[in-house]
């Protein structure tokens, strides 16, 4: 399991990858993040939703509430256009950090 601190920083744009593929609920996204991490990593209920709060105050991503479902209505997640530049922004600078990175870490 990684450290919890080592993905912190980078929740913002995981989250935003998942609902630039297609509009997701919280629970999905857990779900989704813990299928592609192998359970390497989960991530808290209370985390994701203050990510769901920062990112709509930037305005990088908008929710609706979808048909009901045996819980109730659901709340989805859709990015917006400017996520969706904010978005291409950060995975060039992602690129640009770990290329740096790997320079220190191969051969260990």
């Amino acid at each position: 399991m990684i450290r919890s601190d080592i993905i912190r920083g980078h929740l913002d744009s995981i989250i935003l990858r998942l609902i630039s593929e297609k509009d997701r609920y919280g629970y999905e996204i857990s779900k989704e993040i813990s299928t592609r991490t192998n359970n390497r990593f989960h991530i808290k209920e209370a985390t994701l939703y203050a990510v769901f709060q920062r990112l709509e105050k930037k305005e990088l991503i908008e929710s609706y509430y979808g048909d009901i479902s045996k819980g109730g209505k659901r709340k989805y997640y859709q990015i917006t256009t400017l996520g969706k530049a904010y978005l291409k922004e950060i995975a060039e600078e992602w690129k640009e950090t770990k290329e740096i990175i790997d320079l220190f870490m191969e051969g260990i």
